[in-house]
């Protein structure tokens, strides 16, 4: 019998992630040499541990990107990105922009996408981090003004009782031409080799099209990290960030995530000596 390497994949507990990593890690195809496993973990603790180079395959913010790519090359595939939705921004009354500039938002972590859509479209505000699972009862408690929800809270907000003030993703749209706007990406650790990163890039790409063409397995191992989700909801928030974009980012997908970095750069959140235009995407034609 053939030696299996372990291969650690570091991704958060939410659907779209359980739903794209469960066919290779539940032996639904030969994923040989490599044995994979899950490892949750929120995603702003995700960041931190690809600083460190902990897990071979991760699941990061584009924000925190260029902080890891010494260690990790990006794979072009595994995108979440927002056609036209994304993080969004709810209050416990019925508020305006302006004033939610004024007072204090939740944001999910410094180094999230969320967090840098929100100061490329809004500017300097007071935030402070909760995490993401907490936001929503902070809102309704009234902790803070406003707060920044990720995950299926982009879907269940209302039902809460709470209010939209506005959706990032669609904002990024309107500012954009119509690009999608991207949150996060899977990474692959550059010291297992050029051809082995091809080849665990491979491995995801082929899970998350099996997830696709066959969801029903998928789906029901991922509402096991919906926090309370119905299967309607559930359903809905995977096909949100888990479609044709997680297999390829595309023309415009790649574009889209050297234009975010690149505003990035523009506003003193991004490290100005990264090349943005020369980033690699493991996988691309």
């Amino acid at each position: 019998m053939a030696e299996t390497t372990r291969v650690r994949i570091g991704h958060s507990p939410d659907p779209d992630d359980a739903f794209m990593f469960h066919a290779m890690t539940t032996g639904q195809f030969d994923t040989s040499p490599y044995e994979y496993e899950h490892v949750l973990l929120d995603i702003e603790t995700l960041n931190q541990k690809a600083l460190e180079g902990e897990f071979e395959v991760s699941a990061v913010s584009i924000h925190a990107l260029p902080d890891v790519l010494d260690r990790y090359a990006l794979m072009n595939c595994g995108a979440s990105m927002g056609e036209g939705y994304g993080p969004r921004i709810v209050t416990r009354s019925i508020k305006s922009v302006d004033e939610v500039k004024t007072g204090t938002i939740a944001i999910p972590g410094i180094k999230t996408s969320a967090h840098l859509a929100l100061r490329i479209m809004l500017g300097e505000m007071k935030t402070t981090v909760i995490p993401f699972d907490e936001i929503m009862d902070a809102v309704k408690a009234g902790k803070v003004d406003a707060g920044l929800i990720i995950h299926e809270g982009q879907l269940t907000w209302e039902s809460e009782g709470l209010h939209l003030v506005a959706d990032l993703g669609e904002m990024w749209a309107e500012r954009t031409g119509g690009l999608p706007l991207p949150l996060g990406g899977n990474v692959v650790r550059r010291d297992l080799g050029k051809e082995e990163c091809k080849l665990v890039t491979e491995h995801v790409k082929i899970s998350i099209q099996n997830a696709i063409s066959d969801p029903k397995e998928g789906l029901a191992f991922a509402i096991e990290w919906g926090r309370g989700i119905d299967e309607q909801t559930n359903e809905e928030f995977v096909q949100m960030y888990v479609n044709e974009r997680t297999i390829d980012y595309g023309p415009d997908g790649r574009k889209s995530v050297r234009l975010f970095l690149k505003e990035g750069q523009r506003i003193g959140m991004v490290r100005q000596d990264l090349d943005v235009d020369a980033l690699e995407f493991i996988g691309a034609e």
